[in-house]
C-alpha cells in the first residue's frame, strides 16, 4: 500500500509519519519512510540545491524539473521495489506537490505537469493521500517556534502559500476517493489517531 502525506508547511506530516510508521510495524507490518524531494543519495542532493536559500535565481521551470528528477530516482528505487516486497510505503510528500506548489504556486500549466508527472512516476499513483490541513500563518509559525531551519519555499510569500493551499483543497475535491482532509491544528495525538482510524478503514 503506497500512501503520500500532503499539505502547508509547518502542518506536522513528518512527526505524524513516524507515529503511524511505529503503530503499523507493531502491528507487523513491513512499512518504509521515505520523502521529497529526497529519499535516496540522488535526491538528497537535489533536495539540497531546492532547499538552499541562497539559490534565490532558481526558476520556476527549473524548480520543476528538479523536484521531477529526484521524484523518478525515488520512484525506481525506493518505492516500486518496497511495493513489490508487500511493504507499506509512507512517503512525506509526492506528486501532488508538483500539482500545488509549481502549479497553483508558481502558475505553471497543470496538463504540462501532469505529463511530466506521469514520466517521472511511470504512473505510479498512492492508494491513499492525507492532506494535513493547517491554516498557512499558523503554519509558518509553528515551523519558526519549534526552532526549524527555514527553507527557500518556507521564505515565499504567505500569498504563495495560500495558493498551494488552495491549490491542495482543489486537488483532494477532485478525487475524494483518495484524498483525506486532516485538521493539522489539532493536538499531535488527536491527528494521529484521526489518521490511523481513517488508514484502518481503508485497510480493512
Amino acid at each position: 500500500m503506497f500512501i503520500t502525506f500532503e499539505g502547508p508547511e509547518g502542518s506536522g506530516k513528518t512527526s505524524q509519519i513516524v507515529l503511524l510508521a511505529e503503530f503499523l510495524q507493531e502491528r507487523g507490518f513491513e512499512v518504509v519512510q521515505t520523502r521529497e524531494p529526497g529519499g535516496t543519495r540522488i535526491g538528497d542532493q537535489i533536495r539540497a540545491v531546492l532547499h538552499d536559500v541562497g539559490n534565490g535565481e532558481i526558476t520556476a521551470v527549473t524548480e520543476l524539473l528538479l523536484f521531477a528528477a529526484s521524484r523518478a530516482q525515488l520512484v525506481r528505487q525506493i518505492i516500486q521495489p518496497a511495493l513489490a516486497a508487500g511493504q507499506i510505503v509512507l512517503c512525506d510528500r509526492y506528486a501532488d506537490s508538483t500539482l500545488a506548489y509549481q502549479g497553483y504556486g508558481r502558475g505553471l500549466d497543470l496538463t504540462l505537469l501532469q505529463k511530466l508527472i506521469q514520466i517521472a512516476t511511470g504512473g505510479l499513483q498512492p492508494d491513499l493521500t492525507f492532506l494535513l490541513d493547517i491554516d498557512v500563518e499558523r503554519g509558518l509559525a509553528r515551523r519558526q517556534s519549534a526552532g526549524n531551519e527555514m527553507n527557500r519555499l518556507d521564505l515565499e510569500a504567505v500569498s504563495f502559500h495560500q495558493q498551494v493551499r488552495r491549490g491542495y483543497h482543489t486537488l483532494a475535491a477532485n478525487d475524494p476517493k483518495r484524498w483525506v482532509i486532516v485538521d493539522a491544528d489539532n493536538p499531535v495525538t488527536a491527528v494521529q489517531q484521526e489518521l490511523r482510524t481513517m488508514l484502518q478503514s481503508r485497510m480493512a
